[in-house]
């Protein structure tokens, strides 16, 4: 044998021993692997809506979306009637109020309601059986109207009472009640409809929860796992289990695959934390602690974030409803840079600085993120170079920009020279796991 052979055996032999060698350590990281894949799968890609807004069941009417959308650019034309007015009261760039109002302006007409929840809880209160139940079916039935009339928000549902002990039977029957009267009006639940789980204090609520969902599916006859939720977050409980961990992340993973949003509730985890009323904020110390833990928790998995709200409203003479909206534009801003893209409305008039606060953040983050993009993606040259992880969240800021509406698809596309179904492909595909 010469020495050329022999060293080409033993080049052979040791890729055998390589390929073994890898064989053994895919089968020992086999079950990570199916873990990790079930538990982290990554973003969905549907669209986010950029807010809630939440409506005691007893105010809920037919054309609600609409109506709020009507109130909320008559309170432009009232309080400020020109965009250095509005840029003033407001507290937004005189520059981006110009360019983002136009958009605003036309969201608040055809859809300025993104995320509707029917409230049975804090917002509603406590009333006889009788009464709730009449609340509950009228709402239903006119969301249901306006869903076949092309009228209804994106995503609508209810928020229900908890599975405390005071009030978990109510709130049973209640959501019972509501998915029985969504079928019987609309013939299937909606694509966006959506249950809120509110002040959960222990995984076993979170477990019971999916074990009501199974239980609605046999009985109404819906495909397994139909029945998603959101999980409000507003007790310490929800966020510290009482040995130190993360509580909120035990419960997103015991929900089954059903979890689909952890909500923030500012007032009542501020007031179980001990803040006094005055200093009781979205940007307070303990919500920034709750909201980097629920952060934390929910990061690669799919389930979305936001806020919460504030419940100082855009309401009285000029000055307070100039002073609310700055108030409110200052905090969507905050959540925004702070990867919280979605958060609490309370009153039509706060509508303007939702969208005005969110409009402006696309718009600025726009020619940046797309010039590095097509950078990236190899159509011009550029001066930065990119981690793929980096690019993947320019990718969703534009995605997320087109799908609110500040942003436009040819726009995008034009400048990035890529189509947005390109663009929000590559914002959700999982980055070191599928190339």
């Amino acid at each position: 044998m010469g020495v050329q052979q022999a060293g080409q055996d033993r080049q052979q032999a040791g890729a055998e021993g390589w390929d073994r060698l890898g064989d053994a350590l895919d089968e020992r990281l086999a079950e990570s692997d199916a873990l990790l894949a079930s538990r982290f799968p990554g973003e969905t890609g549907r669209r986010q809506p950029v807010h809630t807004v939440y409506v005691p069941a007893d105010r809920i009417s037919r054309g609600i979306a609409r109506d709020w959308g009507e109130q909320a650019a008559r309170s432009v034309e009232t309080f400020a009637p020109d965009t250095a007015a509005l840029a003033d009261a407001t507290g937004i760039d005189r520059q981006a109020v110009e360019e983002c109002l136009p958009r605003v302006l036309a969201k608040l007409r055809d859809e300025p309601v993104e995320d509707l929840r029917i409230d049975l809880e804090d917002g509603y209160g406590a009333r006889p059986d009788a009464e709730e139940d009449a609340h509950l079916l009228a709402a239903a039935e006119a969301l249901a109207a306006d869903q076949a009339a092309g009228a209804a928000p994106p995503y609508w549902g209810i928020r229900f009472k908890g599975m405390e002990a005071a009030g978990r039977r109510r709130g049973l029957r209640s959501l019972g009640m509501f998915v029985q009267a969504v079928l019987e009006h609309a013939g299937e639940l909606p694509d966006g409809f959506t249950l809120t789980l509110p002040k959960i204090t222990s995984v076993d609520q979170v477990e019971a929860m999916v074990w009501v969902a199974e239980r609605l599916e046999e009985r109404f006859g819906l495909t397994a796992g139909r029945l998603g939720f959101e999980l409000q977050i507003e007790t310490p409980q929800s966020v510290m289990d009482p040995d130190g961990a993360a509580a909120v992340a035990r419960m997103l993973h015991v929900g089954d695959g059903r979890v689909t949003a952890l909500h923030y509730g500012t007032y009542d985890y501020s007031a179980a934390c001990g803040v006094t009323a005055a200093f009781q904020s979205m940007a307070h110390p303990v919500a920034d602690h709750a909201k980097a833990v629920m952060q934390l928790a929910a990061a690669g998995t799919g389930v979305w974030l936001s806020d919460g709200a504030t419940n100082i409203v855009p309401v009285g003479t000029p000055a307070e409803v100039h002073a609310a909206w700055r108030l409110h534009a200052g905090l969507v801003r905050r959540s925004l840079e702070r990867a919280y893209y979605q958060g609490w409305d309370m009153h039509p008039h706060q509508l303007v600085t939702r969208y005005l606060a969110t409009y402006a953040f696309y718009r600025e983050a726009f020619a940046p993120a797309a010039a590095r993009l097509r950078a990236y993606l190899g159509a011009v040259e550029g001066g930065v170079m990119d981690e793929p992880a980096t690019a993947q969240a320019l990718a969703a800021v534009l995605a997320r920009g087109v799908q609110c509406g500040a942003l436009g698809a040819d726009e995008v596309a034009e400048a990035t020279g890529a189509s947005t179904e390109e663009i929000t492909g590559f914002a959700h595909r999982r980055v070191g796991q599928d190339g």
